[in-house]
């Protein structure tokens, strides 16, 4: 089983994130379960969701505490709520921000891995939404879910002009984020200059 755990503060979508990743990974074969988790239903408050995808129906109805990965839509949550809180050890955190991995001091074995979410959607959707392009990226750096399935599911959510231009950003990151994963595959780190190349070739490509 895997367990994914998201975080985020109200009206950035992360339960929309959450049934994306959940609809993606049921599409791909995946037996799967979403929910959220609310705390003060208010804008900007910190929400949690919570995703299992298995190979074989789900019993349990718990929420999360040991994922395998997180996903941490607003930064800022960083020095508010205890994201790491539970994370396996060879678990991946995947952060929205323009800073780099190093710069987070969070006590936790876990990769943390940083990708400035916002920055690309303010160019492709023209506002800060930023949860399927980190569903995207997820996808990209995990190779957990399949990009058409994420795509697909995406038309279905947001269906027209929205859906195209969420596509084109899940496209986005989905290339960027795998091509890190190769290069980890390859037992070789990707260099900031060859990261930096890869962002301006994708977004040359799809912009």
């Amino acid at each position: 089983m895997k367990e994914i755990r998201i975080h985020g503060r109200g009206g950035q979508g992360v339960v929309t994130g959450a049934e994306l990743v959940a609809v993606a990974a049921f599409n791909d074969g995946w037996f799967v379960q979403a929910f959220p988790s609310f705390g003060v239903e208010r804008r900007g408050a910190p929400v949690v969701a919570f995703v299992r995808l298995n190979d074989k129906p789900i019993r349990m109805r718990s929420q999360i505490y040991e994922p395998d990965y997180v996903i941490v839509q607003d930064a800022t949550l960083v020095d508010v709520v205890d994201v790491v809180a539970g994370v396996k050890p060879d678990g991946i955190i995947l952060i929205n921000t323009g800073r780099s991995s190093e710069s987070f001091s969070l006590n936790t074995k876990a990769t943390i891995k940083t990708f400035d979410a916002t920055k690309l959607a303010i160019k492709i959707i023209g506002k800060p939404i930023v949860n399927t392009m980190l569903v995207g990226a997820f996808a990209g750096f995990t190779g957990l879910i399949s990009l058409e399935s994420i795509k697909n599911a995406a038309m279905e959510r947001f269906p027209g002009k929205l859906g195209e231009k969420n596509v084109n950003a899940i496209q986005i990151a989905y290339d960027l984020m795998e091509t890190e994963r190769l290069g980890i595959n390859k037992e070789r780190l990707l260099t900031d200059e060859e990261i930096r190349t890869e962002y301006e070739r994708v977004e040359d490509r799809l912009l």
